[in-house]
């Protein structure tokens, strides 16, 4: 088996939406690249499995998530946040900063129109 045909133990996630042909099935693009860059980042040994599945549930279990799953891909990036502020790969606050400053891109550009950075007023 080649690596491109190496199945990383992450595209088995028990809550992890499948195709008819067993492929991960994304709702949104956001999703999908997520999913890439956590398993990016397993297969380059940032974390092992069982710490990423620990972390996982830990987010898919906090009160008030959705029954229905359907904020699953939230709880991954929530996951893979707290992870990488845990390694020490990235910064929370600064992380949070630049999640309030692309809201505020999101916020004032114009309906139709690209978001990008620079259409964050406070920049």
């Amino acid at each position: 088996m080649s690596l491109c045909e190496t199945v990383s133990p992450l595209a088995q996630s028990p809550q992890l939406r499948k195709s008819s042909d067993g492929e991960p099935v994304f709702p949104e693009p956001w999703a999908a690249e997520a999913f890439a860059m956590t398993v990016h980042l397993h297969e380059r040994g940032l974390f092992a499995w069982s710490e990423w599945a620990e972390t996982l549930s830990n987010e898919l279990h906090k009160p008030g998530r959705a029954v229905d799953g359907s904020d699953y891909f939230d709880c991954w990036v929530a996951a893979l946040f707290s992870l990488l502020v845990s390694k020490g790969v990235a910064d929370a606050g600064a992380v949070l900063t630049l999640q309030e400053s692309w809201q505020r891109a999101a916020e004032a550009t114009p309906h139709g129109r690209p978001i990008e950075l620079s259409n964050d007023p406070l920049r």
